[in-house]
């Protein structure tokens, strides 16, 4: 136990990750012979571990070494081993460090070739070389989390290496890229954005997904990847509850936008009474969004709110009386519904109609615009 002490203080490798290999070496001193089966894979077995604990495989073939070195009783073999031992230890530091600059460099390119991809600007060979064939049609995935995620974060790897482990290292690309976690999948393969969307779930707290339509080729990504981020925003904007949000559902979104001066007027004319309502528009909005995602339950609604049934039921009324408006009756439902819909677009009533023509961007929500 003694040497396993020593060992570990000079090295830093854990003096239980070398114990068994202290047994097969002694047993082979006094035998002659070299490690069964059962002892090569308790040794192998204590490899992943070390592994799994960050300890450098340079640290541990010097602690096999020196192991060696201290338990050999003939002088001329322990210098020997000694040689050795440095010689190695050498070798292999020079060898990490090579291998830690091909990492860096790979990891630079990586990003670089992912703005290119999301601008527009990769080529077939570029793509193919990062796992992509770009003929395909693909669907982009964007993921926004609480907190930004910077490229190299541990949890990007993790999951690009879940994913490529399923799917193979030439179907996916999962990148970090202005904070959120993008993958690109082929369209074809279906089950890809579900196990992203799965990863994620089990590796983040808070955030949400948009998920963009597929589209073929370079400007293909970029447009999938602008309707996925797209997604997100619209889904703040307009207060949806669900936590993955495809593009494809929301298309009624960019038409209603598309005359921006039809909904000014649409929000205007069917809302702009409510300003009268005591407590201004806000609460009245609040209960018509919650009344129409509850499906009309009065009840449900008035959960989500944290009122009375009663209450809303009242509010409703307000609604009615002010802008002769009724979501109980059908057609007026889908008037009401489509101007409350426009109102959180366009920002109403914390911003005023008057002047929000389109030119800050916030009327593409799902950047076809480029």
């Amino acid at each position: 136990m003694d040497v396993l002490v020593r060992v570990s203080e000079a090295t830093g490798v854990p003096a239980d990750l070398l114990g068994g290999y202290l047994s097969a070496l002694a047993a082979s001193v006094a035998t002659g012979r070299l490690p069964d089966r059962a002892e090569t894979d308790a040794l192998r077995a204590c490899g992943t571990l070390a592994a799994e604990r960050g300890v450098p495989l340079r640290a541990l073939a010097d602690a096999c070494l020196l192991v060696a070195e201290l338990t050999q009783a003939t002088p001329g073999t322990a210098a020997i081993l000694g040689v050795v031992r440095r010689g190695l230890s050498a070798f292999a530091e020079g060898y990490e460090e090579a291998h830690l600059t091909a990492i860096a460099t790979e990891e630079g390119a990586r990003r670089e070739f992912v703005d290119d991809l999301l601008q527009g600007r990769a080529d077939a060979r570029q793509a193919e070389h990062f796992g992509l064939r770009l003929a395909e049609a693909y669907t982009v995935t964007v993921v926004r989390a609480a907190d930004p995620l910077p490229p190299d974060a541990p949890v990007v790897r993790r999951i690009e290496r879940a994913l490529v482990a399923r799917f193979g290292s030439h179907n996916i690309l999962v990148a970090g890229r202005d904070g959120m976690l993008v993958c690109a999948a082929p369209a074809s393969l279906a089950a890809a954005t579900g196990e992203f969307t799965h990863q994620v779930r089990s590796s983040l707290e808070a955030w949400r997904a948009g998920v963009g339509r597929p589209h073929h080729g370079p400007g293909g990504i970029v447009t999938s990847y602008r309707e996925a981020v797209g997604a997100i925003d619209l889904g703040e904007r307009l207060g949806l509850r669900a936590q993955v949000l495809k593009a494809a559902d929301l298309l009624v979104f960019p038409v209603l936008l598309r005359d921006h001066g039809a909904i000014v007027d649409l929000v205007g004319t069917v809302l702009g009474p409510l300003e009268a309502a005591r407590g201004g528009p806000e609460p009245l909005l609040s209960t018509l969004e919650a009344v129409f995602a509850s499906h009309g339950n009065h009840t449900a609604a008035a959960r989500r709110l944290g009122v009375s049934t009663r209450a809303v039921t009242y509010r409703l009324e307000r609604v009615r009386r002010l802008t002769g408006f009724s979501p109980v009756d059908p057609t007026q439902r889908f008037t009401l519904e489509t101007a409350v819909l426009g109102a959180r677009l366009l920002d109403w009533p914390a911003r005023p109609l008057d002047g929000r023509a389109g030119s800050d961007g916030r009327h593409d929500p799902f950047g076809l615009r480029g």
